[in-house]
């Protein structure tokens, strides 16, 4: 199946379904067995002999065949629980798009407040809340919880 290309009104088009000579696979995690990592299983070409090559894939929903996107609602909040039951972040009130966030441009030029807006999260006084403090204190979180 080629991808699809949507139009958004007034926005970039967005490419969406299965991307050629790959397949977007899932590795269950170790240590949080309820997680799985997607990952897309590359193949080469039949003289090459070799297996598969399989990567990393950061396309979220968008390769899934079948999956219905909506822009304007973002992505699910998939990380929000685990990052919360850290219990090192808090909740703020986030602030509108200023219109220094659009380098001041006006009319057809001015981007639009995105539609679905989420409370933003921060690190508590004295937290370090990102992957590499983690992994430096010994902690293996959801995110990294996986071997290949």
């Amino acid at each position: 199946m080629e991808p699809q290309t949507m139009s958004i009104a007034a926005a970039p088009t967005v490419t969406t379904g299965p991307l050629p000579a790959s397949r977007k696979i899932y590795i269950r995690g170790d240590i949080h067995p309820d997680i799985c990592v997607p990952m897309r299983e590359i193949s080469l070409h039949p003289t090459s002999g070799e297996p598969p090559v399989v990567v990393y894939d950061s396309s979220g929903p968008y390769t899934i065949e079948g999956a219905e996107i909506r822009i304007e609602q973002g992505l699910p909040s998939l990380r929000r629980d685990w990052v919360l039951a850290r219990g090192d972040v808090e909740a703020y009130k986030g602030r509108h798009v200023r219109p220094e966030d659009n380098g001041f441009a006006s009319g057809e030029r001015l981007t639009p407040e995105f539609p679905a807006l989420r409370q933003p999260l921060r690190a508590k006084d004295g937290s370090a809340v990102t992957q590499l403090s983690y992994a430096r204190a010994g902690i293996i979180t959801p995110e990294m919880n996986h071997r290949f």
